[in-house]
């Protein structure tokens, strides 16, 4: 039987999940696209490609170009651009393809939410008097947040962001997932945080830090997501993985 060649659009916990699980399985010859916003990412099981394609018509173009029998989109939900370039370059080539993402967190009894559309709204919510903000980067465009200098910021990032020197009162915690919830706990404790600023990724990697903001009783900005891909969208690896071998035994 001919291998499957799975293009796998990445970046994300799913993506490496999804890539330990297919780097042994029979009859699937999958390959990883990374954007390249992660100057590090972390190794993979299975070969990668960094960089863009050029829109989409030129991850089309690729489509054909390396005879891909199937997409698997687990980027990031708020990658709204690689995602449109997903559908509209699927249709082009008539490419199967699965979104495979997290579910967004929900509001839970004793959580201090307080929902926005953008950044610039949650820039917003800081209100005037100074806080200790806790800004878990993940493309929260820091140069936003300077134009409210009475806070102090605590950004945590994967690598040094590009906008970071913005922020006048600031500093940066360099670090990768999955974070503990004991950890979480203490960094907020020990930085003295008031209020959360992220965006809602959904996820059990970083869902902790929502956690430790419940229990700490701190004020949660957060930003809700954009209009999901209009394409099949599982959550489960598991689903993944049959949705896979159902077009793996496709004629």
């Amino acid at each position: 039987m001919q291998r499957l060649r799975l293009l796998i659009l990445g970046g994300t916990s799913e993506a490496s999940a999804l890539a330990q699980r297919l780097a042994e399985a029979p009859g699937v010859a999958p390959i990883l696209s990374l954007a390249g916003a992660t100057e590090k990412p972390a190794p993979s099981p299975i070969p990668k490609r960094i960089g863009g394609f050029g829109g989409a018509d030129g991850l089309a173009a690729y489509l054909r170009a390396e005879r891909i029998g199937a997409i698997v989109d687990a980027t990031h939900p708020f990658a709204v651009r690689v995602s449109a370039n997903a559908v509209q370059a699927a249709r082009t080539t008539e490419t199967p393809l699965v979104v495979f993402t997290r579910p967004p967190w929900k509001s839970q009894e004793g959580d201090r939410w307080t929902e926005v559309q953008t950044i610039d709204k949650a820039v917003d919510v800081l209100g005037p008097r100074r806080k200790i903000v806790f800004l878990t980067q993940g493309g929260l465009r820091l140069a936003t947040f300077a134009r409210a200098p009475q806070h102090r910021y605590v950004v945590r990032a994967i690598d040094r962001p590009s906008e970071i020197d913005a922020l006048p009162d600031c500093k940066l915690i360099l670090a990768r997932g999955p974070f503990a919830l004991a950890d979480e706990l203490e960094l907020m404790r020990n930085e003295r945080i008031n209020v959360l600023v992220t965006k809602n990724s959904g996820g059990a990697a970083t869902y902790p830090k929502i956690e430790a903001a419940r229990m700490l009783k701190i004020q949660v900005v957060i930003v809700q997501r954009p209009k999901p891909p209009e394409a099949m969208t599982l959550h489960a690896l598991d689903d993944v993985m049959a949705w896979i071998t159902a077009h793996r035994a496709a004629p």
